[in-house]
């Protein structure tokens, strides 16, 4: 068995840390949680982690089969993955973040925090291309190390946000934005490179 390089481990976390983007949503965290106590929180932000740990862990183990089992290629995944990243990338851009609302406050760590803002369907095709092209131990370092950074955010969530402040926030969220463009861009132009060889 081939021990993955730390250059492998490090460009897998730092591909999920763009798309999960946990600092960039940290303004949209903070508003959907704002009408709860510290207690209330506290829960909301460990359902979200544990969701979406539960959630990317999923596709990190039984990705491939998922795709096997809807008879989709990983290179169809690429394309069709790259454009929801883009369309993500492009809200973002235009309109600061998502602008889902929790119906209640007991929902709001699953939903829209876990899924889609944290496990979307572009950590989900990051998680499952980081499975694909660098093996599952990288792919289960990632999620676990990402998942680290997410309950690291959660926990200073308060200093970070007053630190960095709205026009803070704002200008990370828009240049990790940029970044997720970029990389679905590689990803589609993987995917259809593909299909032209053929």
């Amino acid at each position: 068995m081939v021990q993955p390089s730390l250059h492998e481990i490090l460009k897998a976390i730092i591909a999920l840390f763009i798309i999960v983007d946990p600092l960039g949503n940290v303004p949209i965290f903070i508003s959907l949680t704002e009408n709860m106590s510290p207690a209330e929180r506290r829960k909301t932000f460990r359902v979200a982690v544990i969701v979406s740990f539960v959630l990317l862990m999923v596709f990190a183990v039984l990705g491939q089969q998922l795709l096997s089992v809807f008879g989709i290629s990983i290179y169809s995944f690429m394309v069709a993955g790259g454009i929801l990243l883009m369309v993500i990338a492009i809200k973002i851009l235009v309109f600061g973040g998502w602008e889902e609302r929790a119906i209640s406050p007991e929902s709001v760590g699953a939903v829209p925090i876990a899924c889609p803002l944290l496990a979307g369907p572009g950590a989900i095709t990051t998680t499952i291309l980081i499975l694909q092209t660098s093996g599952l131990v990288v792919t289960i370092l990632s999620v676990f190390v990402i998942s680290l950074i997410v309950w690291l955010v959660f926990y200073f969530i308060d200093p970070i946000h007053n630190f960095l402040g709205k026009t803070g926030s704002a200008v990370i969220a828009r240049v990790m934005a940029i970044f997720i463009a970029a990389i679905a861009i590689g990803f589609i132009v993987e995917g259809l490179k593909h299909y032209m060889i053929l």
